[in-house]
């Protein structure tokens, strides 16, 4: 877009950038309204962390401790790393966005899969690089296609695994395939958003291979699992030169008082993530299995939600299924943005959420094919 005369102009690359859109809330609908659309936990924040939070509501007027020295600690023991090395941020979005503005400019270039996580090409953009897209196979990442669009410009590369909106994940084989194939110079980003969820023998967040690296770093966030979205919470395990780098230009009082002390009592619940590990992989099973006999597909999910995909046909879209489920309170996510026209993700709910949604799937399916015959 042109600069308009008698104003100031953004730089080159902000004006190509499509905002965000988060998940719907429901907003505008009336009665009872279950949100599926914003891959949250359904048994909420562990009680020791809301007691945390609420405790620390006597120190509002009081800067937090600037290096979130208390989080930092806390996460180094509970994943057995060096804190120093730990950089936090608000939200994993925060620590994608200041990689982005550490190591990418004009003339840059960074590279992501076709239906990675939308954040990765904002923050391309903002910096005035370049976005380069991945194809996949299957709504998988592949390597190859990665490792095939590197260039002498090649300064980033942003995988999340699993990845965003698919459910779909690499193996650590893989990953180490691609990290042995970048030049030493290039950044492999592994967002780890939804490791605590995945239940695979070949599947490894990317500590080890960042704690052996020069150019790998791994994010992570308390917003899934965790149930702390509101307080927004995530950080980085870095090689140190890159952990250096980034504390030079986040915000020096980044991470909210509130916000450290939840994370700290969250990670010290364990029996909570547990319990929210053992809904999620009941749920899951039952939810495909329920929708594939209704006929639909669904992505393989090693995540919190699935991929739901309709069928190609005059009453039966993903936007006609959508419109029906907003009628009876139920808001799932469109994924058009994503590049699936025809899909709609929802995260697993509660136990109550999830039968409404196969319920509700089935009487919208059923009526749209007898009204066809």
């Amino acid at each position: 877009m042109s600069a308009v005369a008698g104003r100031p102009a953004p730089k080159p690359g902000i004006m190509d950038i499509s905002p965000y859109v988060p998940g719907d809330d429901g907003a505008g609908l009336t009665g009872r309204v279950f949100k599926l659309a914003s891959n949250e936990t359904p048994l909420g924040a562990s009680p020791a962390a809301i007691a945390a939070y609420r405790d620390n509501a006597s120190r509002l007027a009081i800067y937090p401790d600037g290096s979130a020295s208390a989080l930092r600690k806390a996460i180094g023991a509970h994943f057995g790393l060096n804190p120093d090395r730990i950089v936090c941020g608000a939200g994993s979005d925060e620590v994608l966005n200041l990689i982005a503005w550490a190591y990418l400019g004009p003339g840059d270039e960074a590279i992501y899969s076709r239906h990675g996580f939308l954040v990765y090409r904002i923050a391309i953009l903002g910096c005035g690089a370049t976005p380069v897209v991945a194809e996949e196979k299957d709504a998988r990442a592949d390597v190859d296609a990665l490792l095939a669009c590197v260039s002498p410009r090649t300064r980033v590369v942003y995988l999340a695994n699993p990845n965003n909106p698919t459910g779909t994940y690499l193996p650590i084989d893989e990953i180490r395939r691609l990290h042995a194939g970048l030049p030493p110079g290039v950044l492999l980003v592994l967002d780890g958003a939804y490791a605590e969820y995945v239940r695979r023998n070949d599947y490894e967040a990317g500590i080890e291979l960042v704690a052996t690296s020069e150019n790998v770093v791994m994010t992570r966030t308390f917003s899934k699992i965790y149930g702390l979205a509101n307080l927004r919470l995530g950080w980085a395990y870095c090689p140190a030169h890159v952990a250096d780098v980034l504390n030079r230009i986040r915000g020096p009082f980044n991470i909210s008082g509130p916000a450290i002390a939840a994370g700290v009592a969250a990670l010290g619940d364990q029996a909570h993530v547990d319990a929210a590990v053992a809904h999620n992989e009941t749920w899951m099973a039952r939810l495909e299995a329920a929708f594939t006999g209704l006929g639909l597909k669904v992505t393989p999910s090693v995540a919190n939600f699935l991929l739901v995909h309709f069928p190609d046909v005059p009453g039966l879209s993903a936007a006609q299924a959508d419109a029906f489920l907003r009628s009876r309170g139920l808001v799932l996510r469109r994924v058009a943005a994503y590049g699936f026209d025809n899909a709609l993700r929802m995260s697993i709910g509660s136990a109550e959420a999830n039968e409404l949604v196969i319920a509700a799937l089935g009487e919208f399916l059923g009526g749209r094919e007898a009204g066809r015959r």
